[in-house]
């Protein structure tokens, strides 16, 4: 049996993970042509065809899903073994990626990584902003952010951000010409702004809890977006109602251009945590983000708990 170029396992793992042999191509410095030569020559070394090609597609045959996930996480052990090399230099280097939703970025990680990325210029940060429940290790990222309770039990989670709390919010002009709602049901006959999260395609669903009694209201959005990051501004120009975590319309709370309603019935609940695999073996690039965003000392192991899908939960996402 012939031997197999690691080249010709990475470009497959490439084009699989890509779906696609131009960004393939580009991610790995070469040209398309180049890497579909690639992926036939090691189909025809291993006799059998790895992925489906169509004029819009790729994707994994079954045959290709098998080597995939195979040898899908020793290149990833490969490669955190050389980023754990660059840490023998005097200085640590590497890119850390982390998913994680808009509001996260803004609040907590760049406030707290600019620092670091000022005194360590060898160490890069990219941020992907999704608010989809991303298999952080599939997609190959080193942590994700998310709301304490939607982190599966199998990570290392830590906090990073204290307790959070909803608010439901609108504009005085909104208010001016719409009555107060008193009851979170009373949102049923408002206009209301609203989310629509990836991982679910639904609109969520905004829940209420006072005194013990939890409450879920379905309501009718006037506007929908697919993440928070333009809720507050649409709420701001009176086009309805919305409902948040309170820290993405404070600044607009404080200058007066957002009312906040149902005060009473908007819950708390446990804020941002930076979650990575248990298994993971850090570099030292990414030790030193993990310190530098931890708000504890010590990690914990995250205990089982219900997945919540409430405003950002699922980016992390989280938001």
């Amino acid at each position: 049996m012939p031997k197999h170029n690691l080249n010709d396992l990475q470009a497959f793992m490439m084009v699989a993970r890509e779906g696609n042999f131009t960004r393939a191509a580009a991610k790995m410095g070469t040209s398309q042509s180049a890497i579909s030569h690639t992926i036939r020559d090691l189909e025809a070394k291993l006799d059998i065809r790895l992925l489906t090609r169509t004029t819009r597609s790729v994707s994994r045959t079954a045959a290709g899903d098998r080597l995939y996930h195979a040898i899908g996480n020793r290149f990833d052990e490969i490669e955190a073994e050389l980023d754990t090399l660059t840490g023998l230099r005097d200085k640590p280097g590497g890119t850390v990626r982390i998913t994680c939703g808009d509001n996260v970025v803004k609040v907590t990680l760049l406030p707290k990584l600019l620092p670091l990325l000022l005194e360590y210029p060898d160490v890069n940060l990219e941020l992907d902003l999704n608010y989809g429940f991303r298999d952080i290790v599939a997609d190959r990222f080193d942590a994700g952010v998310r709301f304490g309770g939607t982190i599966d039990k199998d990570m290392i989670a830590i906090p990073i951000g204290p307790d959070v709390r909803m608010a439901a919010v609108a504009s005085p002009s909104y208010f001016a010409s719409h009555s107060v709602p008193k009851h979170p049901q009373d949102l049923t006959t408002h206009h209301c702004i609203n989310i629509r999260f990836p991982t679910y395609g639904g609109l969520d669903v905004w829940e209420f809890e006072r005194r013990g009694r939890r409450l879920n209201v379905r309501v009718n959005a006037r506007v929908i977006f697919n993440t928070t990051n333009h809720m507050a501004d649409a709420a701001v120009l009176g086009v309805g109602i919305a409902y948040l975590p309170e820290d993405e319309f404070a600044p607009h709370i404080e200058a007066g251009r957002l009312v906040r309603v149902l005060e009473e019935w908007c819950p708390s609940f446990s804020g941002y945590h930076l979650y990575y695999p248990t298994r993971r073996q850090p570099s030292p690039a990414f030790s030193l983000v993990v310190d530098a965003l931890r708000l504890e000392r010590h990690a914990t192991a995250q205990k089982p708990a219900a997945r919540r899908k409430q405003h950002g939960k699922e980016g992390s996402g989280d938001a």
